[in-house]
């Protein structure tokens, strides 16, 4: 059984910062490609961040550059997103994905996690 449950998510302060982790089951982790998307109340889901299988390549939302970095560790089958410099636009739910061999369609999605930043 597929499964992507995320943590870490909550209530900040604008500026302040939140680590997000996505424990990954019932599938090869380490062949998947891997990504974080978000939806704010009465918006489309959004891309946020995406790991390569290794790691070795990220790539971001231009509203979250500089300020989130995602990471993998596949030993622990485990995606995370830091997220730094938080802002009240970054008020979501956070939804960790994975995909296999499509950058647009993903696999599997996790039940997503609250993040609300206040001013």
């Amino acid at each position: 059984q597929v499964q992507l449950v995320e943590s870490g998510g909550g209530l900040v302060q604008a500026g302040g910062s939140l680590r997000l982790s996505c424990a990954a089951s019932g599938f090869t982790f380490s062949w998947y490609t891997l990504g974080w998307f978000r939806q704010a109340p009465g918006k489309e889901r959004e891309f946020v961040a995406r790991i390569s299988v290794s790691g070795s390549n990220t790539s971001y939302a231009e509203s979250v550059k500089g300020r989130f970095a995602i990471s993998r560790d596949n030993a622990k089958k485990t995606v995370y997103l830091q997220m730094n410099s938080l802002k009240p636009e970054d008020t979501a739910v956070y939804y960790c994905a994975a995909t296999y061999d499509s950058p647009i369609r993903y696999d599997y999605w996790g039940q997503g996690t609250q993040v609300t930043v206040s001013s």
